[in-house]
């Protein structure tokens, strides 16, 4: 599936990145369902990725910030490839999950408990990119315009 970003260009500025990002994320989907995974928001900036690895030891799993993806990436445990398996209900398979993140992210920590993966994420604002107040100043006796405050 494509999507044509054309009529949102011809009135915004800077936007490109935008169509890579969607493309990005439009491709993500299509990818298998495996391992499962929560998203959590936490608080105002913070979020829990959390994926269902049982079986995976640290050793086993890359979790990467490549500047604007998560990478994680899972190799199958040495300790399953000797076994004899007469049934195997739980999936322990390499796998590969993307996941887009937003700018001025980063990735704080990540721990492997009772089988579950926890990503903390922290979308970290910086103060040129916070809203700010501009203070409206009064010219006294004249009408108001940018060149009369711009003189002064």
């Amino acid at each position: 599936m494509t999507y044509d970003f054309t009529p949102l260009f011809r009135s915004a500025i800077g936007f490109d990145r935008l169509a890579t990002m969607a493309g990005n994320v439009a491709n993500a989907q299509a990818l298998p369902s495996y391992p499962p995974y929560n998203i959590e928001k936490t608080g105002e900036t913070n979020y829990v990725l959390t994926m269902a690895l049982a079986g995976f030891h640290p050793e086993d799993v890359d979790v990467i910030q490549e500047e604007n993806t998560l990478v994680v990436k899972g190799r199958v445990p040495e300790n399953s490839r000797d076994r004899e398996w007469l049934h195997r209900g739980i999936a322990t398979r390499a796998f590969e999950r993307r996941f887009v993140l937003a700018d001025h992210t980063e990735i704080e920590r990540a721990e492997l408990v009772n089988g579950l993966l926890a990503i903390a994420v922290r979308q970290v604002i910086p103060e040129a990119a916070r809203p700010r107040r501009i203070p409206v100043q009064s010219v006294s006796g004249q009408h108001a315009s940018l060149e009369s405050v711009q003189a002064a």
